[in-house]
């Protein structure tokens, strides 16, 4: 958490000296999306215990994927393991995409009209269950040690805070590091408004999944627009209640 809040301030700051999008109430913005916080810590609180108690079984039965290979190098036990752990991130996000009600949670998160760090916090409690159990599902059956998934998580946060920040790469860093990671330049795309771009670089931290199996496209920055087209509507989305009661509306087609 303080690693957290730690680098949301730093990426924070850097908006706001070079942010791509400065004509907006960053501060209403924010603690809108902030409100989140709140209520997903019961569900992270209560997964957290699961995630322990399933890493001691399966440390306890030499269960798992990993634990049947003869790793001895911690290094690369942990390669291995983020490797997994984060293929797992991307058949996850396909998943909440591609089935209705699941898309209707993560909506809430696609339907933030301007995308800066604040809009990591933006995870309707309902999704933020179903993204944890994924996890310990992927935990589960690649039998991760605690100890490479707490640093995984580690990068995560840097990487999650990055690819959502509100700037933009010049374009020679962005074709460098885009090649393996997911860039802010490249998350953007996935935030633009409309199909197929809504259905496109799915990756977590490595955008190696998305050029593998063709879910991997470019959008000049002009002609991004952030939000779902079915959800444009300000009455929607312009409170933290009517963001809750969408997974539980009438399904509207992308």
């Amino acid at each position: 958490m303080l690693l957290f809040i730690g680098l949301l301030l730093i990426a924070w700051n850097i908006e706001n000296a070079a942010g791509i999008i400065l004509h907006y109430k960053k501060w209403s913005h924010a603690l809108k999306n902030a409100i989140f916080i709140f209520t997903n810590i019961p569900g992270q609180l209560l997964l957290g215990l699961f995630f322990v108690k399933t890493i001691q079984w399966t440390g306890s039965n030499h269960f798992g994927l990993l634990r049947l290979l003869p790793i001895k190098n911690s290094f690369i036990l942990f390669t291995l393991s983020f490797i997994l752990l984060d293929l797992g991130e991307y058949i996850y996000h396909i998943i909440m995409h591609k089935i209705k009600r699941l898309w209707m949670f993560h909506v809430v998160h696609h339907s933030d009209p301007v995308v800066d760090v604040s809009t990591t916090l933006r995870e309707h409690p309902g999704e933020n269950i179903i993204r944890l159990s994924f996890t310990l599902l992927w935990v589960f059956l690649s039998g991760a040690v605690l100890w490479a998934l707490l640093l995984r998580q580690v990068i995560q946060v840097f990487t999650t805070l990055f690819a959502h920040m509100n700037y933009r790469l010049p374009d020679r860093a962005d074709n460098i590091i885009g090649i393996i990671f997911i860039t802010p330049n490249l998350h953007q795309v996935h935030h633009h408004y409309k199909q197929p771009y809504t259905d496109c670089n799915y990756g977590d931290v490595l955008s190696i999944w998305d050029r593998i199996f063709g879910t991997f496209k470019k959008l000049p920055a002009k002609e991004l627009i952030f939000g779902v087209d079915t959800y444009m509507d300000k009455a929607d989305t312009n409170t933290f209640f009517s963001l809750f009661k969408i997974p539980f509306g009438r399904y509207r087609k992308k």
